[in-house]
This record gives C-alpha cells, structure tokens and sequence, in this order.
C-alpha cells in the first residue's frame, strides 16, 4: 500500500511489428513464425496470432495443396460480412487472373465490384432483362470451331443443359419435379425442336412442338396410337409450360430471347435484385437459370481450350442465398449437388453462401436434407461467422468444432452496443470475423479489415444513408414542419 505502489489495473500490450526472416533475424529469438498459411488472398489478422491470414479455395487447393477441392461454404446470419470476405476473395483472385463469376445476386452485393473490374452485369427481372433457357447459340458457335468427338460432346451437354432447365422450372412451378415419362417427353421434344427450328427457339416453340405430337414424341410417351392417350400424358406438361409461356409466376422472364448474350472473358454478375423477396419462386428460377447459363459458358471455355482454340480460364463461381434455391422444390437440391461434385472437373473454385445449418435442413424431404449437409461436409473449407447456440449441434454434424470455437462463434452474434446518440453506427461484434475449418484441424479465427477502395464497394445499407449516416436525427426538420408540408401538399388538415 501506498503512493505510487500497488498493482496494475491494467497492462499495455507491448508493441509489434511484423517482417520478413531476413529484416527480423538480427532480433532471434525475439521473433515468432507465422502459424497461419501464406498462400492465396491476403484477408486479415489471425485473431490469436496478429498474423496475415490468407485464404481462397482456389489458391489453396492449386497452389497450397490444403484442401482436396476447391470449394468454399459459408455460413453465418446476416449482416456480419458474409458476402464481404468472398468480395475480398473474389477482388483478390481477380488479380490472379481467376474470374469471378456471380451466378445470382439477390442484394445486389457483387455489382459494384464486377463494374469496377470492368465486368459484365446482366440484370434480370420483370421488365429489366430476360434469359432464354432454351438458348444454345454459344454453345453451337463453339461447336462450330471443333472436329470429330469434341463436336458431338459440346452439343450433347449443351442439350442436357437446356433439359435439366427446364425441368428445374417445371419442378419451381409444380413444387415437385416432373415424372420420369415426362423428363422423356421433353428430352425428345428438344431434339425435335433443334431438327425443325431455325435460329434461337424460345420455349413456345417447345410447348408447340409437344402439341404437333411428332411420332419421336409420341414414341416415348407410349401412347399405343391413341391421340387422346397422347392428351392426357402430355397435359400436366403442357399446362406448365404454358404457365411458364405466358407470363404467370415467371412474368415472362425465360420466354423470350436473352437480352444481352453472357461473355466468359470477362467477370459478370447476373444481377437479380429487381425481383422482391416476396416471389420466392421467381427468384429461385433466377438463380438456377444463371447457375445454367453460368456452368455452361465454362463448359464451353473448357472444351475450347482442350482444342487449343482459346486460353485456359479459371474461374471463381459464388452461389449467393443458396437455401433460396433449394427450398423452391423438392428435388432442386439434385441439381446442385451435381455442381458441387464438378467442379475439379471442371477448372472452378466455387463459393457456397447460406445463412445457417437450418436453412439447409430445413428441407421436407429426408433425402434433400442429407444432400444439402453433403454441400457442406463436402467443401474443401467452411467459413463460419457468428452463428446461434441453437445451430452448434447442426454444425457439428457436417463439421468438426471444439467447445471453446463454439463459444467464439455464439459470442459474435452478440448485439452491438446501445449508442442512439453517437451520431454513428454501432457495430455489431461480430462484424468481419470468421473462423476458416479445414477437416478436423483447428480452425484460424480471422477478422476482415477494408481497405478505403473496398469500403465503397461493399456497403450493403445504402438505402438507409440518408437518416443513418449523412446526419443526427437532430439535423431533420421538425415534425410538426413535415405535417404542414404534407397538408399542403395534399390539400388535406
């Protein structure tokens, strides 16, 4: 006891400064090695050890050999920066010459930095922009270019692509996927259709092919020459494409011709904001038409280069919002699990976005909902950020997490502090920080700093600036000033 004495409430952290082997060694052993890869896009501090984290599927399964695919799932409730570690990831990547590819933006998240790589952004919705599913016209120029096998195979994937579209949109509308003698009839129908049609069809051409009933038809449906047995097989599948044809939940979206054509040398966003949350079904329909569109311009750019006729292109695919898609249909959950298993085949890191464990297990049927927990137990690393105590036991069931990385991911869905008069946002504590799992080994805790380029780019509230952030409350005009406005305005007291 006494002036000056006693112990210290609090210790300062000494200071740190971080270099290379050669700046540092004349300081041994004050020096501590890195603990966390240096391979890939720099993405932030390891929260333990204040070291550089770098981190992508791509780069780490290419060049680290750290994961056996080059695939990424994140999980981690809104508004903590989910879509802002693939936007570093994608930025990064960007400048390895990988491409980034967004099959899907909902928010929209990735336009502004898709525009600021001088990207393609093509916008799809009701009266905005329309995708043809039925359009192959890449895909037959390219086959164009080729010889022998190469020619045939570019076509006959081009046409299993245009049939699983369409079957994914039956499956939207129906809430159940087509029958197997329907999938038959439409299979068949689509090669009729390329024999007959000239140009680009567009699906009334398909529907106007199953109502001519062509023998080819015919002979798959197993109508035993009996036109009204040929009705009645036919007739569920023509009540949805004509459901689809003429405008209905779809708004006439896939129906026409594609607005702007899809490039694969360059990066592009399928910018599908335009479409409100309300319509569900329209939206899951967006998101799987661009994974179509998508995974079929880089069949296209692979067999290319097989041939020697164009450069090898590696690109970064993000599937956003993905418990969208696979609740909008049982059976969906087939079709992205066909992507996942592709994607070292064919030459794409992929990213993976969903909320949490419950969106994918939420799904009615058993056989959907152990798809959907392979989508994670399969990816070559998971990114979780703050996640609800309620979702511990969900997450360990696809992914190995020790008690004391659960109590880091509970504590960052902690609310923020409460500050109405600050005059700035509170952040949330969990904002920016995520823990990168690989197999079993202990996860790397990381927190995500922007750069001042990046901030501008990844601001996900810019319709609430004008009250929450260009002014304090104080600022606004009285109320009793905006009644009088208002009256006056409408004539009314």
């Amino acid at each position: 006891m006494g002036r000056g004495r006693g112990p210290a409430g609090y210790v300062q952290a000494a200071d740190e400064w971080r270099g290379t082997t050669v700046q540092v060694c004349g300081l041994w052993p004050f020096a501590a090695g890195t603990g966390s890869p240096m391979v890939g896009v720099p993405i932030g501090r390891n929260m333990v050890s204040g070291s550089t984290l770098c981190c992508d599927p791509v780069s780490w399964f290419q060049r680290g050999n750290l994961i056996s695919q080059p695939s990424m799932f994140v999980l981690g409730r809104p508004g903590l920066g989910k879509s802002t570690i693939v936007r570093r990831m994608a930025l990064g990547l960007a400048g390895y010459g990988v491409q980034p590819m967004v099959l899907g933006d909902l928010r929209p998240d990735y336009v502004d930095l898709i525009e600021a790589l001088g990207g393609q952004v093509l916008r799809l919705g009701p009266g905005r922009g329309s995708l043809n599913v039925l359009d192959s016209s890449e895909a037959k120029a390219a086959a164009a270019r080729l010889t022998g096998g190469a020619r045939g195979a570019l076509l006959a994937d081009a046409h299993e692509v245009r049939a699983t579209m369409v079957s994914s949109l039956v499956t939207i509308l129906r809430k159940s996927p087509p029958s197997d003698r329907e999938e038959s009839i439409l299979d068949r129908a689509l090669a009729v259709l390329d024999e007959r049609h000239d140009g680009t069809p567009v699906l009334a051409d398909l529907l106007q092919v199953i109502r001519d009933a062509p023998a080819d038809v015919r002979m798959v449906a197993i109508d035993h020459g009996n036109d009204d047995r040929y009705r009645e097989l036919t007739e569920g599948l023509e009540a949805s494409l004509a459901g689809m044809t003429h405008g209905g939940r779809f708004g006439g979206i896939f129906t026409r011709q594609t607005t702007a054509p899809m490039r694969r040398d360059r990066p592009v966003v399928f910018d599908v904001s335009s479409i409100d949350d309300g319509q569900m079904d329209l939206q899951a329909a967006a998101l799987l038409a661009s994974w179509s569109t998508g995974f079929g311009a880089i069949n296209v750019s692979n067999r290319l280069a097989d041939a020697g006729l164009e450069p090898r292109r590696h690109y970064f695919v993000v599937l956003d919002e993905l418990w969208r898609a696979l609740r909008a249909g049982r059976g969906l959950v087939d079709r992205v699990d066909t992507l996942t298993r592709l994607n070292r085949k064919w030459g794409v890191g992929q990213a993976m976005i969903s909320h949490t464990m419950s969106d994918l297990l939420a799904l009615p049927s058993p056989e959907d909902r152990m798809k959907a927990r392979g989508l994670v137990e399969r990816s070559g690393m998971v990114v979780c950020g703050g996640l609800p105590a309620a979702e511990m036991e969900m997450l360990r069931s696809a992914v190995s997490v020790s008690r004391a990385e659960e109590e880091m991911l509970t504590s960052w869905t902690d609310p923020p502090a409460w500050d109405p008069d600050g005059g700035h946002e509170s952040e949330p504590p969990g904002r920016g920080k995520f823990l990168v799992k690989v197999g079993g080994r202990p996860g790397i805790p990381v927190q995500v700093k922007l750069t001042s380029v990046e901030a501008t780019m990844n601001d996900t509230n810019k319709l609430w600036h004008t009250i929450s952030r260009t002014g304090k409350v104080s600022d606004l005009p009285p109320v009793d000033d905006v009644l009088d406005a208002v009256e006056a305005a409408e004539g009314v007291s």
